[in-house]
């Protein structure tokens, strides 16, 4: 049937009968016997036959567990296997598993070509393919994935040459590069508490602290090391200053993955009144932190454990908002934290996942010095702050159909009391809501935890009271997080993703109150954008559900921007 405009189709289809397989035999396999191939297979009698299924347990599954990579993983560099049907009797599909395995290979040379700037051996030491050692395909694709954490070189181009020499049973393997832009610049304005503000941030990732004297290495920074060197000020004159550096080695002294670091800041607020004035306030922070850590194999070798010690200065003068407002407070700390990264991309992640655990404490003060901080004055209380602080953060990232990733997570941190006489510290606390920026909004000795859909740190205890919670944080947070991420652009020049959320997240004063059913709810989308010179750059639009007492129009629809940075980790 049809018209002028219109014509109608109909196709007749036939599907067959269904069929199964049958018996599955093999044929040339001597390193394995039957029944690990068998098991490594995962395919039963009986089942409905697919030809992707066979192929993709034969030689092509993304995690490794098919027949192809447990040849390859021990050395058979040339394994083939051809499954031949032998038989087809009623619906029922006998098969034939023919194995060639080949010679077992040893790996030769390994080099590196195409890295014009970065040194041979900042990526040779995170080569997982040892000369002398036996070829590996896993080892292979984890240095092809190692190389792209080095956040030197475009991932879509890094290709690995391999090439067997069937003479003497060795592999020479060239891992081809392409370098990219990878220092990054944080130049911006904007106008916060009634005045302008200032950001002026560079970091060089690739640096060469070694060359910091030969003059013949400025290009137009002496580069190469894979060091990593950050430099930020943001300022609006006298209101608001802050200063930070940072450097940080992740080989040092070169011949073992230990990292070192080193980072030190310097923060001032006040507002702006002369110093003889009564009504003058001022808050000023010192820190500086040393930080050492080792990679881990075991439990695998994708764990790293790291310590750190940090010392920070808190002056207070006439500064509202705290347990105490004039005074001077240490914080001496030591940090922990075992961590695991398997993401296959520092960028825009399609596999694997990422776990953090941290426990940050300072000495417990008042359980040996003679103070009766029932009866201290707050200057003499808070001089030495002290805490437990316990943090946890979890990312999943699996590629569900085509080009589409979902990102799940999960945070939770907890600010503990060595004695209920000196309660709660008035520092370290948690501010959750909003983009998790720090701007001109300065949140003296907090962390921000990014909540889409709120507006910054609105997020609060029910029950608190909205303008001493804002500021002064919370001491038990936790945090939920679904993505549903699209690429657009994946390019040297520039990686961008669209995305759609859901958020869920809360605050509690007291560790009894604490639910982590019972949270605040947002939605929204949102996208990213990495450009090497100025990092990731995202925008997001969510609203939230639950409204907060005392705040009504924290989650009335939020725009929220970052620079430089990636929302939602603490």
């Amino acid at each position: 049937q049809f018209s002028d405009k219109a014509v109608n189709i109909d196709i007749d289809l036939y599907e067959g009968p269904k069929y199964y397989f049958g018996d599955i035999t093999w044929a040339g396999n001597a390193k394995y016997d039957t029944k690990d191939l068998e098991r490594v297979l995962g395919i039963e009698k009986g089942e409905v036959f697919s030809e992707e299924k066979l192929e993709k347990k034969l030689r092509g599954s993304a995690s490794g567990d098919d027949v192809s990579s447990l040849y390859m993983d021990d050395g058979y560099l040339t394994f083939n296997v051809d499954p031949v049907q032998t038989r087809i009797h009623g619906d029922t599909v006998d098969l034939e598993l023919r194995i060639y395995e080949g010679p077992q290979y040893t790996n030769n040379r390994i080099t590196v070509k195409g890295n014009t700037i970065t040194n041979d051996r900042v990526v040779l030491r995170d080569v997982r393919t040892r000369p002398g050692e036996k070829f590996s395909k896993a080892s292979l694709i984890r240095t092809v994935r190692e190389i792209g954490q080095l956040g030197n070189f475009d991932e879509s181009k890094t290709v690995p040459d391999v090439k067997p020499n069937a003479s003497d049973g060795t592999v020479d393997i060239s891992y081809v590069v392409e370098e990219k832009p990878s220092d990054q610049i944080e130049l911006s304005g904007g106008f916060g508490g009634g005045n302008i503000i200032g950001t002026l941030g560079l970091t060089f990732n690739n640096f060469s602290l070694r060359n910091l004297f030969n003059l013949d290495a400025y290009k137009p920074l002496p580069k190469g090391d894979g060091q990593k060197l950050s430099l930020r000020g943001q300022t609006n004159g006298k209101y608001y200053q802050s200063y930070s550096f940072s450097f940080s080695e992740p080989w040092l002294g070169g011949r073992k993955p230990i990292s070192f670091g080193v980072s030190a800041f310097t923060s001032l607020q006040s507002n702006g009144l002369g110093v003889t004035n009564s009504n003058f306030q001022k808050i000023r922070l010192n820190g500086v932190t040393v930080s050492l850590g080792r990679r881990l194999n075991f439990p695998d070798n994708y764990f790293q454990l790291s310590h750190a010690v940090n010392v920070q200065q808190y002056i207070l003068n006439n500064y509202p908002g705290y347990l105490f407002t004039s005074g001077t407070s240490y914080n001496f700390n030591l940090t922990q934290e075992l961590s695991r990264d398997s993401r296959n991309s520092p960028i825009f992640p399609t596999d694997g996942s990422y776990f953090r655990f941290t426990i940050q404490a300072t000495p417990p003060y008042s359980l040996f010095n003679k103070t009766n901080y029932a009866t201290a004055p707050d200057k003499e209380k808070y001089r030495f702050t002290e805490y437990h602080k316990w943090k946890f953060d979890s990312q999943w990232y699996q590629r569900v159909a085509g080009n589409f990733v979902i990102k799940a997570q999960a945070q939770f941190g907890f600010l503990g009391q060595y004695n209920k006489a000196v309660g709660q510290s008035a520092f370290e606390r948690f501010k959750l809501g909003g983009d998790g920026m720090q701007g001109f909004d300065f949140l003296q000795g907090s962390e921000l935890i990014a909540m889409r859909g709120y507006a910054n740190n609105t997020v609060i205890p029910v029950g608190s009271n909205p303008s001493i919670a804002q500021q002064s944080g919370s001491p038990i947070y936790t945090k939920y997080v679904l993505e549903a991420r699209y690429p657009v652009i994946a390019s040297q020049q520039a990686t961008a993703f669209v995305l759609a959320f859901a958020e869920g997240g809360n605050t509690w004063n007291r560790f009894s109150d604490f639910n982590p059913f019972n949270i605040r709810r947002s939605v929204g989308v949102g996208a990213r954008i990495f450009l090497p010179i100025f990092g990731l750059l995202g925008i997001d639009y969510g609203y939230g559900f639950d409204a907060i007492p005392g705040l009504p129009d924290s989650n009335k629809g939020q725009f929220h921007f970052s620079i430089a940075q990636q929302l939602g980790g603490f």
